[in-house]
């Protein structure tokens, strides 16, 4: 069912590094983004999939893990994750990318979650660092990297406290 979907879909910031993913598994997610809405279908968003450690390891440095843990640098090395996946949107189709990137990211996460996978959306990024570590043509706008991995927590979901903090 897919409620049970949507509460096993948690954001993981913590990963079995070493359990691989394959590129073949990040094409499926992209594939049920594919097939979900977009706005007036202009299909906007690309993407740059990376399942290899050395690119990951290039990738890590420009994400910023939660807000809220302003002391914490993110995962350590053996925890940080296995893929990720570069949302981009093609500004010579749209200079608007509307919700089509949460309408696909919604979708890649709920797809992971059937693989026994986790994910991070990461919004925090250094847009001009991973441009130019990844070669991004300027026509796209970096909008958020989706972290991907094997959990290795687990996320329990509470009640919202009397004094209201979610924090």
């Amino acid at each position: 069912m897919i409620k049970e979907l949507i509460v096993k879909n948690r954001s993981y910031r913590r990963f079995y590094q070493d359990a691989p993913l394959e590129l073949d598994s990040l094409r499926e997610l992209v594939d049920c983004a594919r097939l979900s809405a977009s706005g007036r279908n202009a299909q906007p968003l690309k993407y740059i999939l990376s399942a290899d450690p050395e690119k990951n390891a290039r990738i890590f440095p420009h994400l910023a893990w939660a807000g809220y843990l302003t002391d914490w640098p993110g995962p350590v090395e053996g925890e940080r994750p296995a893929g990720y996946i570069v949302f981009l949107g093609d500004t010579q189709i749209t200079p608007n990318f509307g919700i089509d990137p949460g309408i696909a990211v919604q979708s890649m996460l709920l797809a992971a979650a059937e693989k026994g996978l986790g994910g991070c959306i990461v919004a925090s990024v250094d847009r001009a660092g991973l441009r130019e570590t990844l070669g991004i043509p300027e026509r796209y706008e970096v909008i958020h990297v989706l972290a991907l991995g094997k959990p290795k927590e687990s996320v329990v979901l509470e009640p919202l406290p009397a004094d209201g903090s979610i924090r």
